[in-house]
């Protein structure tokens, strides 16, 4: 994967990961030049993070500044830093709409660093309340999730959720990358504006779809970076 992204969101140890784990990820990151970010979830390995969790937005802010530390300090001991903040799975998806809990997660970021981007779904709450906290917020895409036609991604509960098809996933990129624009589950074209692109790494076939990603861009002459 380290060999066809610009940026990797490594898991903090709450839906997934564990100390040794998580150093040697960076210490991977950080030979091949990736930028490192926190994927900060709920408290739910069960779930892998995956399932809605009503908590209370004090303790979710605790949660995602505990999340945040420790992916610094073992960042650190790899010479590596953490550069920005992507939410994942059901905590991801809850900040779209749930203003008390977008408001824990844009806080949390905040206090720890006020320089760390937020990633999150174009026109979601957490960006919204991102920019008013004066945090860059970075609206994004995914190359392997279907899209619903407001923008939202199709639930994974749902068939067709979740892209497997590397000539797929690379059309689908491509006319993010080249049209500003995704085909939505209904047929019809959304306008979406994106500074970031992700891959989830642990899909199936996960390789094989970052790397045709890869070869369609480099082809179409657009070239993949960081967007920091």
């Amino acid at each position: 994967m380290f060999e066809s992204v610009s940026s990797a969101n490594v898991a903090c140890g709450f839906h997934a990961g564990d100390p040794s784990v998580i150093r040697s990820t960076c210490e991977k990151a950080a030979k091949a030049g990736v930028v490192i970010g926190a994927h900060v979830g709920y408290r739910d390995l069960a779930g892998f993070g995956r399932r809605f969790m009503d908590i209370d937005p004090m303790e979710l802010a605790d949660d995602v500044v505990y999340q945040i530390g420790a992916l610094q300090a073992l960042a650190a001991t790899t010479g590596a830093s953490v550069q920005y903040v992507k939410p994942h799975g059901g905590l991801y998806n809850a900040i779209v709409k749930h203003t008390a809990q977008a408001r824990a997660v844009v806080d949390a970021v905040k206090s720890v660093d006020p320089n760390l981007p937020i990633l999150g779904l174009p026109g979601s709450e957490v960006l919204r309340l991102a920019e008013e906290a004066g945090l860059r917020a970075v609206s994004e895409a995914f190359a392997d999730r279907a899209y619903n036609p407001d923008g939202t991604l199709v639930s994974r509960s749902q068939p067709g959720a979740v892209l497997h098809d590397p000539a797929e996933v690379a059309e689908h990129v491509l006319r993010m990358a080249t049209e500003q624009s995704v085909k939505t589950v209904d047929g019809s074209i959304l306008k979406i504006r994106a500074e970031s692109i992700c891959v989830h790494g642990d899909s199936p076939g996960a390789v094989a779809m970052a790397t045709a990603v890869k070869s369609a861009l480099a082809d179409a002459d657009v070239s993949i970076g960081s967007f920091l």
